[in-house]
């Protein structure tokens, strides 16, 4: 059953040393980050999945001690998704695949948090899963274990401006407003009813990992919180707490 959601935006930039001279630009995002981590600890979860958009042909399961790098960005930075000692299933080990930007930054959030309150595997979601599909994966993983947490990466629409990645589509700030609203009070309907085809044509990377956290929580009966909100560069990013 899941007990506790941290929803967290993944651009590299929220990595410091990628950042570097812009860096202080995302640190109310990485202090809110920290505090939605903070209350994933506090729910104290049996097991814990960082659920991400994949890259193109990196979709799937990434168990604990799957590796990451952010040397595709110029720095000399490499993660790891947790323990494989801690994993709770012998055997399991790094893949060899290298873990999906999504999923690098989620691990380099949990070990700047210096999480070690829960085994931990990753989830890569298909960007083109229909939201019945993304639903289905978040109940498997809600029933994978009696206290389950999710820390769910993604970002919102990429065309908040004229300078951002899509440039400027005016459909992007209501899609965002409403994405904003529903991960703030934990409305797992309206995360589901997000437009898939919109979503793709807005760049928004986010809404398929969201649409699992929907799925995840049906019947769980969280409470959402809203910890941060910006669009810079133009691109939505939004933090929440689902307890």
């Amino acid at each position: 059953m899941l007990v506790a959601a941290a929803v967290c935006p993944c651009p590299p930039l929220l990595v410091p040393e990628v950042a570097t001279g812009a860096a202080p630009e995302l640190d109310a995002a990485r202090v809110a980050c920290a505090d939605a981590l903070g209350l994933l600890a506090a729910a104290r979860p049996d097991r814990l999945y960082v659920v991400g958009p994949a890259d193109e042909g990196a979709q799937g399961v990434f168990p604990a001690g799957s590796t990451g790098s952010f040397a595709g960005f110029g720095v000399d930075l490499s993660v790891r998704l947790g323990d494989p000692a801690g994993s709770g299933e012998p055997g399991r080990t790094d893949t060899g695949r290298p873990l999906p930007v999504s999923l690098a930054v989620g691990a380099w959030l949990l070990e700047r948090a210096d999480w070690a309150d829960a085994p931990i595997e990753g989830l890569a979601v298909d960007g083109a899963a229909t939201p019945d599909v993304c639903a289905g994966l978040g109940r498997g993983l809600a029933d994978s274990a009696g206290r389950v947490a999710l820390l769910v990466t993604g970002d919102g629409s990429a065309c908040r401006t004229v300078k951002a990645p899509g440039y400027l589509d005016e459909r992007a700030a209501a899609f965002d407003a409403e994405a904003a609203r529903a991960l703030g009070a934990a409305d797992a309907a309206a995360l589901l009813a997000l437009d898939p085809e919109l979503a793709y044509e807005l760049k928004a990377a986010g809404r398929a990992p969201w649409q699992v956290l929907a799925g995840a929580a049906e019947g769980a009966g969280l409470d959402g919180r809203l910890l941060f909100e910006d669009a810079p560069y133009g691109v939505g990013y939004f933090v929440a707490a689902w307890s």
